[in-house]
């Protein structure tokens, strides 16, 4: 065939397949690539329902409050993560005399890192926007509440379901109910399950083991200051236990979701794998621990990647369960972005809130991808 010819047929192909992504390119720059931009544009103005003058990164500034104490804080993180990868380096080379030298230069970067870590958010709090900073804590106890529990309930869940039960069907539906269930209805419901009233039923729970009724999504004060009568404060304080009721709302819709990715995970290994496993003697803890676990680390990785981007940008359930006497508890990022939008009126303050967010999220994306990716066994 004439090189003309071939090359004629190659941009034949070329054109009918860029034909053919073309409708899902045209829907992913609408509804995703343009509205980044417009954010973008929006956070560079003054802009309060019109767009006013130009002000630069100005909206950025006021959110962070210091430069300097936020490159302070990047930089912690930077050294935290290169820390953990002279940590594992050290680990991978026990058989070596640089080991020792290794672990030590990791502790003294895990010291440096948490100190410019803690100097950056310092500066940041004197003089940034305190209510999404604050706003971010909670975020990140919202995520780290909710994403390990739903995973570890998850697959034990689905671990017992793949099994020969009876009716196992209808338990597998059961679970999954809740994630299609309206979030808007179930937050609804869940604010009386969790309200302060003596004869709700969350209070009825803790009254049989001789607990006080307590104030749940009403009340601000760390759960940890009220389970051991503590007085802490700051990050190590805790979730405070109106930002738990929410945290036990999200495992209780998302649990099931998991539970499905998992047994859908579970149905692809092959059943050949458990028989020679048995047949050299490995026992069911063997069997889950050395072909369960490793098998299922790709469903793991992209549930907790999920997992961390949903909570992170979580919106709806938290916003119906907020209550004012819990005093911005569970105010994550993304609530204060609304308010922002919505309550001050402030769209170009709010598109940069927004914006930072998207970072943070890509960053805590990035990091996923490095920390956790290598150690996924895709067989």
């Amino acid at each position: 065939m004439p090189k003309l010819k071939i090359n004629q047929v190659v941009l034949q192909n070329n054109i009918t397949g860029y034909l053919f992504v073309s409708p899902a390119l045209v829907i992913i720059f609408i509804f995703g690539l343009f509205p980044i931009g417009n954010a973008v544009w929006m956070s560079l103005y003054r802009w309060r329902v019109r767009q006013g003058a130009f002000v630069g990164i100005k909206n950025y500034a006021d959110v962070v409050g210091d430069w300097w104490g936020a490159l302070a804080f990047c930089v912690g993180l930077t050294v935290l993560m290169l820390a953990y990868y002279v940590w594992n380096n050290a680990f991978n080379r026990l058989s070596e005399r640089r080991w020792v030298a290794q672990l030590a230069s990791a502790v003294v970067l895990i010291g440096t890192a948490f100190g410019l870590i803690a100097f950056g958010w310092t500066r940041m709090m004197q003089v940034g926007d305190v209510d999404y900073l604050h706003g971010l804590i909670y975020t990140v106890y919202y995520a780290f509440g909710t994403v390990p529990i739903q995973l570890a309930l998850g697959l034990l869940l689905s671990y017992i379901l793949y099994q020969n039960l009876f009716a196992k069907e209808w338990y597998r539906m059961i679970y999954f109910v809740p994630y299609i269930t309206p979030v808007v209805a179930s937050a609804v419901v869940f604010r009386q399950v969790f309200s302060s009233r003596e004869s709700s039923i969350a209070n009825q729970v803790v009254g049989l083991f001789g607990i006080e009724p307590l104030s749940w999504i009403a009340e601000s004060e760390s759960l940890i200051n009220i389970l051991f009568n503590l007085n802490l404060e700051g990050f190590w304080a805790g979730p405070s236990l109106a930002m738990v009721s929410v945290i036990l709302f999200n495992i209780w819709t998302y649990t099931g979701y998991y539970t499905v990715v998992f047994l859908a995970g579970l149905g692809s290994i092959p059943g050949d794998l458990y028989e020679a496993a048995k047949v050299d003697g490995a026992n069911d803890w063997h069997l889950f621990r050395r072909i369960t676990l490793p098998l299922l680390s790709p469903v793991t990785f992209y549930l907790s990647v999920l997992g961390f981007i949903g909570t992170f940008k979580s919106f709806d359930s938290i916003y119906v369960m907020r209550d004012r006497f819990a005093k911005g508890t569970t105010d994550t990022a993304s609530i204060v972005i609304f308010d922002s939008f919505r309550t001050d009126n402030n769209w170009s303050y709010a598109a940069a809130q927004a914006i930072i967010l998207l970072l943070i999220i890509l960053a805590l994306t990035a990091v996923q991808r490095n920390v956790f990716e290598r150690r996924v066994f895709y067989g």
